[in-house]
Parts: structure tokens; C-alpha cells; sequence
């Protein structure tokens, strides 16, 4: 059906923007996590636990119902449904992809850093010239995973009236009575989108360790 088609792009497009948001949010309260500022990094840490520590249908609810708390406000004119959704998504997601990205930029050598900065490469340079890219071998494999999971999870604007694939679903099958069949396309859609996004990750994550195989190899042939 079209509504489903229509829900299935829908959805595509929330997951991607979402991710994209996410992730650039991550990795600026990443960077404030691994800061010296104690503010900073508190306010990144604040925002971690916070996020991590609600349900996302709480969140994803509460943005979707702001304009109760501005009484004779627009509020509602600019907090649609839709950009609830994705501001509930995206706010949630970057809590995770801060940890992510934390992570990564952790994994790399502190030696890199300090040879950097005695060439005189500047920090943020160094930063998004040396640590990053090194890092990105850590921090893409759970990145996929948790572009696979917010897939799943935009299933949840359903809630809100976004006419994603379940909803659309949803629609269909409150007027046709067939739930158990419309449920299993949904569930195919999601399931045909997931694998695609496998091979994504697949060949991303080959693409991104190229270098660490070349160091394997490079070491075996000195052995």
C-alpha cells in the first residue's frame, strides 16, 4: 500500500536525521565529558545521566506535550508531532553516541596527542586531525548498532501520531481488522531495511580497519 511505502520513507527519514544530529551532539558532549573545565565536563556528565536514565517514551511524550507547560503560547505551531519525534530521538541518541565517542577517543594512544602538540599542532586540531580519525575504528561498529536500534526505535513516535511504518500499519489495520498480517509487513519492512544497513556496516567497518590490518600484517612479516 502506499501509506506503507510512504511510512517506510518516513521512518528512513527519521533514523537519519536523527543519527546525524545525534551524532554531532555526541561528539560535542563528548569532547565536554574529556574536558579540564570541571563545568563542562559536569554539564556533559548531567546530560549523559539524565537522557541514559529516562525511558525515550517519556521523553519522546513530554516534547510532544511542551505547550502544556506555555499555556497561550505558538508552542504548538513549532513542536509538531513530527519534530517532537525528532527532537525526542536525537536529544536521547546523543547521550548514547557521547559514551560511543568517549569511548573511542579514549582508545587511542596518549602518545598521539603529545607528539601532535610537540610538532605545535594546535588542540583542536589535534583533536579532529589525529585522535578522531584514529578512533574511528572503536567508535563505528557500535555507531551501526545503534543506527540499527534507532531504526527500531522511531517505532515509538507511533505514539505521538507520526505516520511512520507502524503507524501507517496501524491505520490500515484499524480499518481492515487484519492486524496480524499488516503487523508482519511492517516487521518485513524493518527486517529488509536492517539487512541493508548490515551491509553498510560491513563494509564500512572494512573500510575504517584498513589501517589496523596493515599494522597486523606489517607486524607478522618483522616477526
Amino acid at each position: 500500500a502506499e501509506a506503507v511505502l510512504e511510512g517506510g520513507l518516513l521512518t528512513l527519514q527519521l533514523t537519519a536525521l536523527a543519527m546525524i544530529g545525534g551524532i554531532v551532539l555526541g561528539v560535542v558532549l563528548a569532547v565536554m565529558r574529556l574536558s579540564h573545565s570541571r563545568l563542562l565536563s559536569g554539564c556533559s556528565w548531567l546530560y549523559i545521566w539524565f537522557f541514559r536514565g529516562t525511558p525515550l517514551m517519556i521523553q519522546l511524550i513530554f516534547w510532544f506535550n511542551l505547550s502544556a507547560l506555555f499555556p497561550g503560547t505558538s508552542v504548538n505551531a513549532l513542536i509538531t508531532p513530527y519534530v517532537a519525534a525528532l527532537l525526542g530521538l536525537t536529544l536521547n541518541e546523543a547521550a548514547y553516541m557521547a559514551e560511543i565517542v568517549r569511548g573511542g577517543l579514549l582508545g587511542v594512544d596518549r602518545g598521539q596527542t603529545e607528539a601532535a602538540q610537540a610538532l605545535g599542532i594546535g588542540r583542536y586540531r589535534t583533536l579532529l586531525g589525529v585522535v578522531l580519525p584514529q578512533a574511528m575504528r572503536v567508535i563505528v561498529p557500535p555507531t551501526a548498532n545503534q543506527t540499527v536500534a534507532m531504526l527500531k526505535d522511531t517505532s515509538l513516535v507511533s505514539v505521538l501520531g507520526v505516520a511512520d511504518l507502524l503507524h501507517s500499519a496501524q491505520v490500515i489495520y484499524s480499518r481492515t481488522f487484519q492486524t496480524i498480517p499488516l503487523l508482519i509487513v511492517a516487521s518485513l519492512w524493518y527486517l529488509v531495511i536492517t539487512t541493508v544497513l548490515g551491509v553498510g556496516q560491513h563494509y564500512i567497518e572494512r573500510y575504517f580497519g584498513r589501517g589496523s590490518d596493515q599494522l597486523v600484517r606489517t607486524r607478522q612479516e618483522v616477526a
